[in-house]
């Protein structure tokens, strides 16, 4: 994620980021599950492993739940929004978890430009980046940071949004289900829809990541527009 896209994650976003995540995404602690039982599966059960993780700030609900699947693994935890990092740090700190967390305040540009990390994990940056160019820099990025062969967990929405008009009503429903009035769903539409410009298709995601220099990729996990897929480094 760009500064420019993670300017919107201030104060405000981030201290309702926890219950917003959970309503907007039907799934979301299952998707950060299947993630770590995904790249577990894939590295093999109990060796160690050192995790790039992009876009960590939040609830680091992807960091918790494969740090207690395997406690031999360490996280590097980068992200650009300040009040999201450190809500992640907080959430880590609750966890018992910081001593096995690096958190960098920036971008994965930031990171040594080497491979050194066994595994990698970003989870709904990809819907946030304007444009095509942005999306493929950061994947290649993070291509040059993982081992050839290390396994990637990427999830976001995809699809544009006006393309599946009975997926925007079933994902208002769901905010109407957790009791918001309609101005408040009105609204909370309206700030998913902020800035948000995800990959056109299940094709494109493919296309992003072989293109950066990753396997094509499996899907593991849907919910609406959102979707998690497992891929390699070449």
């Amino acid at each position: 994620m760009t500064k420019d896209s993670a300017a919107k994650f201030d104060a405000s976003r981030a201290g309702e980021y926890a219950r917003q995540s959970r309503i907007a995404l039907a799934g979301y602690d299952a998707c950060h599950e299947l993630s770590a039982c995904m790249l577990s599966a894939s590295l093999g059960e109990g060796r160690q492993a050192r995790v790039l993780v992009v876009g960590a700030g939040g609830t680091a609900g992807e960091i918790i739940a494969a740090a207690r699947l395997e406690p031999d693994w360490s996280f590097i935890a980068v992200d650009p929004s300040e009040p999201m990092l450190d809500l992640a740090c907080l959430q880590l700190a609750k966890a018992g978890l910081s001593d096995r967390v690096e958190s960098i305040l920036g971008s994965v540009t930031d990171l040594d430009a080497t491979a050194s990390f066994d595994a990698g994990i970003m989870i709904g940056v990809l819907h946030h980046l304007p444009g095509a160019a942005a999306k493929h820099d950061i994947l290649s990025q993070i291509a040059k940071r993982l081992k050839p062969g290390a396994p990637l967990v990427l999830a976001g929405n995809y699809r544009a949004y006006a393309s599946q008009p009975l997926f925007m009503a079933a994902w208002a429903t769901r905010w109407r289900m957790s009791g918001a009035e309609p101005d408040e769903v009105h609204a909370k539409m309206g700030r998913i829809l902020q800035g948000a410009e995800p990959p056109g298709s299940e094709e494109e995601v493919a296309s992003l990541l072989t293109e950066a220099g990753f396997e094509e990729p499996v899907r593991f996990f849907a919910s609406l527009f959102w979707g998690a897929w497992l891929t390699h480094r070449i």
